[in-house]
């Protein structure tokens, strides 16, 4: 314990380190302000009274309320929060593996084509945001939250406006943060949206525990330990990487007549077990997704679901876990094809002059690094697969479903992701200034500081 409040200390001492803290904490404030600020022409009352069963996590309106920490369900001027901005990106993402032009960009253009995939992603987001803000104001519309008194064209036009202005303000402050703060600033408003919700879960499991008819201290004690058990599990996934080993040709160091050769440096590749993050439960999240939609329809159709249309529009149920599971595993597989190219790999070795030992450059070296991604994919899929059908569990055995959310699935993959890489961040300041870092080691583990972690990471 003493050693952790010098490093808040140490922290404190750092003069950028510390103004970079509080800036980032005054625009997430600022993002958090906008979350209770509700849209001109919204009953408040009318709109709390008609979304108090639509808090469902599990569910696609409910997750969206989570990412934007409960703007969505308040009408709030940021009531779209960032997820415009999300789906740009993955959009733009996606092109860059199949349209030549962007892979151009993405790949071979440097610094120049970065700025240009920047400036597609945030026109691409203002069209996005246009479009769900109209299905978001018919929405509203839908469950009578809006006053009689605002003339429609004028509620439609004036919120629309709102809604993406409120959007591309989220996205610049994201934007400032990862340019004056710590962190990346939209992933970062994205984790204060999800823990938003953390407080009020927490309370409600803690008081339904120990209310009549709960499990008790013991039971609420156990379920602590459990989802601790959980994160570190998750921790060390993320992290988690297989080095394959290369060296460096000998060459020549120094000058005139004092130039010798020098031995070949060592270093790695280093290959994550999780290459596909989070991707890969969302897109399974948003098929299975269909199975409620097709199910709402059948039900403004006076139809009532049945057999497996209402199993898979359970997320507790066997049926639904099984698929969500096994989808989680084949989206694994396949964004991490997409995302890991042994070829550009083997090309770069080739440039650095660089080698795999018992391995021959080229095709050889793609194909070994190639096989070492499978197998390692295997497990990082499976693990994937357990984390996101995790929270069904957690809810079957009596945790509220907004508290077994934190269990697993999308929103403990982001915490334990951003938490890492912000803390990551603020350890470079401490090392840089000869302080101790955040663990005993002096580096948080896992953390890679080879010369192909650039190339690593970003595929």
């Amino acid at each position: 314990m003493k050693k952790f409040f010098t490093t808040l200390q140490n922290i404190w001492k750092i003069k950028e380190l510390r103004e970079r803290i509080l800036f980032t904490l005054g625009l997430i404030l600022v993002y958090r302000l906008g979350s209770y600020i509700v849209l001109p022409g919204v009953m408040p009352d009318v709109l709390e009274q008609a979304t108090a069963g639509s808090g469902d996590a599990s569910s696609l309106l409910g997750l969206i309320n989570v990412f934007t920490g409960g703007a969505f369900n308040n009408a709030a001027i940021m009531a779209l929060g960032v997820m415009p901005y999300i789906t740009a990106s993955i959009i733009v993402q996606l092109l860059g593996f199949a349209v030549p032009y962007f892979q151009r960009l993405q790949q071979k253009e440097g610094e120049s084509g970065r700025k240009k995939i920047t400036q597609i992603t945030r026109l691409l987001t203002l069209a996005i945001t246009l479009v769900q803000g109209g299905g978001y104001l018919t929405y509203i519309y839908s469950l009578g939250a809006v006053s009689p008194a605002i003339p429609t064209s004028i509620f439609w036009i004036s919120n629309i406006i709102i809604l993406a202005t409120g959007t591309i303000f989220a996205m610049w402050l994201g934007e400032r943060i990862t340019d004056n703060g710590v962190g990346n600033g939209i992933s970062l408003l994205i984790t204060i949206g999800i823990i938003a919700s953390l407080p009020s879960a927490f309370a409600f499991e803690l008081t339904s525990q120990m209310g009549d008819g709960g499990g008790g201290l013991v039971l609420f004690v156990l379920e602590m330990a459990i989802l601790f058990v959980v994160m570190m599990a998750t921790v060390l996934i993320v992290q988690g990487i297989r080095k394959i080993p290369i060296q460096f040709a000998k060459r020549m160091v120094g000058r005139g007549a004092s130039q010798m050769p020098a031995a070949g440096a060592r270093d790695y590749i280093p290959l994550k077990v999780n290459a596909a993050g989070v991707m890969p439960i969302i897109f399974a999240q948003a098929l299975m997704f269909l199975p409620s939609t097709v199910a709402q329809f059948a039900a403004g159709q006076g139809q009532a679901a049945g057999g497996i249309l209402a199993a898979l529009n359970d997320f507790t149920s066997l049926p639904y876990n099984i698929i969500y599971f096994f989808l989680v595993v084949i989206f694994t597989y396949i964004y991490t094809a997409l995302i890991v190219n042994p070829q550009q790999y083997s090309e770069y070795l080739k440039r650095q002059n660089a080698f795999i030992p018992g391995i021959k450059p080229g095709k050889p070296t793609a194909d070994f690094i190639d096989s070492i991604t499978t197998r390692i994919t295997l497990p990082g899929s499976i693990f994937l697969g357990i984390i996101s059908i995790f929270p069904a569990f957690a809810a079957a055995f009596g945790v509220n479903v907004a508290f077994a959310m934190f269990f697993g699935g999308t929103s403990l993959l982001i915490l334990v992701g951003v938490v890492l890489d912000t803390l990551q961040q603020i350890e470079s300041y401490l090392l840089m200034r000869r302080y101790d870092g955040l663990v005993k080691s002096g580096k948080i583990q896992g953390r890679s500081t080879s010369r192909l972690q650039q190339i690593g990471s970003g595929m």
